[in-house]
């Protein structure tokens, strides 16, 4: 039975690249049995699937092989890398949310690289203090420009090889980006509203795009807001990577680094090691899951 990925899912159809042939797309559906009640497993953009052809172009799935990764938001597997574009302006840098979507990325099992896109438009000693403040955290931080092509070759190289997802808020020039990179493709590009301050929705579903190494990059719908769906609070707690080199030196085992006594995290903060935005922020999100929590008890 023949191999492929899945590149694309849209109404209900499966658009699967053939292992052998990765120019060859089959148009697939799923077999009843991943829609069934109870189902364990719907596959995914992504996905590594056994699939049995009708003819060239038409199919069925029959099978979804073992996953290394899965993301909810977007719905994608098998990610070996996040690039989370983050503009400079227009709409403004916001920590905060890049600070949520790390959190999501490191849950996931993600390494992230953190595309700062419109990087020619900012002050360059703030872009300056940006950088230095995530290569503190632990995070490669790429200032880009598609008008200057700063950054342009040093993303690509990072992508090469991989199948890596492209994620962010809306209208931080995502779409622009992998249009500079990659001269071959050419996606939808929307302005941002002036009025509201952010990006259309330009990307309408999850689409893997074939580079010519064989890689792929997943150009995925942009978000404004991510909720803690699946954490616990110690899920929260360890989705920080700067926390991590002092989390075992605190006190008590299980730490969540709020009011406990003998916490090192805690004291690496007033210490300065770890930087204070980042600290409120997961105040903040554990105050979001907690609330989130108790919407959503089981009984």
């Amino acid at each position: 039975m023949p191999e492929g990925r899945i590149v694309k899912a849209l109404s209900g159809f499966y658009y699967v690249a053939d292992q052998e042939n990765p120019d060859r797309i089959v148009q697939c559906r799923a077999r009843g049995l991943f829609k069934k009640k109870g189902a364990k497993i719907t596959p995914l953009v992504g996905d590594w699937v056994a699939y049995e052809a009708e003819n060239d172009r038409e199919g069925y799935v029959m099978g979804v092989g073992e996953r290394t990764t899965e993301l909810v938001r977007p719905s994608i597997a098998n990610v070996e890398l996040a690039i989370l574009a983050f503009s400079a302006v227009q709409p403004a840098f916001s920590p905060l949310l890049l600070n949520k979507f790390l959190v999501h990325t490191e849950n996931a099992g993600l390494d992230a690289i953190i595309a700062l896109t419109k990087a020619d438009l900012m002050d360059q000693t703030e872009c300056a203090e940006i950088v230095r403040r995530y290569e503190q955290v632990g995070y490669k931080i790429v200032p880009t420009s598609i008008h200057d092509q700063r950054g342009i070759d040093q993303l690509r190289s990072e992508l090469s090889g991989k199948l890596s997802v492209f994620a962010g808020q809306s209208g931080v020039g995502k779409s622009s980006l992998l249009n500079a990179m990659f001269s071959d493709i050419s996606l939808q590009t929307g302005e941002v509203s002036q009025k509201l301050g952010r990006g259309r929705h330009t990307t309408r579903h999850v689409e893997l795009i074939p580079l010519g190494d064989g890689g792929y990059v997943a150009d995925t719908p942009g978000f404004s807001s991510l909720e803690f769906m699946n954490l616990s609070e110690l899920d929260l707690a360890q989705s920080f990577r700067d926390f991590e080199r002092y989390s075992d030196q605190c006190k008590f085992r299980g730490c969540l680094h709020l009011k406990e006594p003998g916490c090192a995290v805690q004291e690496a903060v007033e210490s300065g090691e770890i930087l204070l935005e980042r600290y409120r922020h997961y105040q903040q999100f554990m105050e979001e899951l907690r609330e989130y929590l108790r919407r959503n008890k089981p009984w």
